[in-house]
C-alpha cells in the first residue's frame, strides 16, 4: 500500500485542519479559564512570596529589637551589679568605721576606769597608811621606845600593811 502525493496533502490538510479547529475551540472555551486559573496562581505565587518577605522582615526587625533589649538587660544587670557591689563596700567601710571608732571609746572608757580605779586604790592606801601611821604614832608615844619595842612595833606595823 502506497500513499500518493494527494493522499498525503489530503492527509495533511485534515489534521492541520482539525489541529486548528481544536486550536480555535481551546481558545474559544478552554484558554479564557486556563488564563484566568494561571493569572491567578501567579497572583497567588506573588502574593505568598510579598508575605514570606514581610514576615522574613518582621522576624528581622523582631530579632534586633530582642538583642537590643538582650544587650540592654546585660548592660542593666552590670550596672545594677556593679551598684551592689558599691553599696556593699560602702557599707562594710561603714561597718568597719563605726567599729573601730567604738573600740575606741570601749578602750578609751577602760582606761579611765583604770585610772580612776587606780586612783581610789591608790587613795585608800593613802588612808589606810595615813590610819596606821597615826596608830603607830600614838602607840609610840603612848609607850616608852625601848630598841625591842621599836622592832616590835615596826614588825606589827609591817604586818598590817601585808594584811591589808
Amino acid at each position: 500500500m502506497e500513499i500518493t502525493l494527494g493522499q498525503l496533502i489530503g492527509n495533511f490538510i485534515l489534521v492541520t485542519g482539525s489541529f486548528i479547529a481544536v486550536l480555535l475551540l481551546i481558545k474559544k472555551y478552554v484558554w479564557n479559564r486556563l488564563e484566568t486559573v494561571l493569572d491567578e496562581r501567579s497572583e497567588k505565587v506573588s502574593s505568598d512570596i510579598d508575605r514570606a518577605e514581610a514576615a522574613k522582615d518582621q522576624a528581622e526587625a523582631l530579632l534586633k529589637e530582642r538583642q537590643q533589649q538582650l544587650s540592654g538587660t546585660k548592660e542593666e544587670a552590670a550596672a545594677i551589679l556593679a551598684t551592689a557591689k558599691e553599696n556593699a563596700e560602702h557599707q562594710k567601710n561603714q561597718v568597719l568605721a563605726e567599729t573601730k571608732a567604738q573600740v575606741e571609746r570601749l578602750k578609751e572608757n577602760a582606761g579611765q576606769e583604770i585610772e580612776q580605779e587606780k586612783a581610789a586604790a591608790l587613795a585608800s592606801i593613802k588612808e589606810e597608811v595615813a590610819n596606821l601611821t597615826v596608830d603607830l604614832t600614838s602607840k609610840i608615844l603612848s609607850k616608852e621606845l625601848t630598841p625591842e619595842v621599836h622592832s616590835e612595833l615596826i614588825d606589827q606595823y609591817i604586818k598590817q600593811l601585808g594584811e591589808s
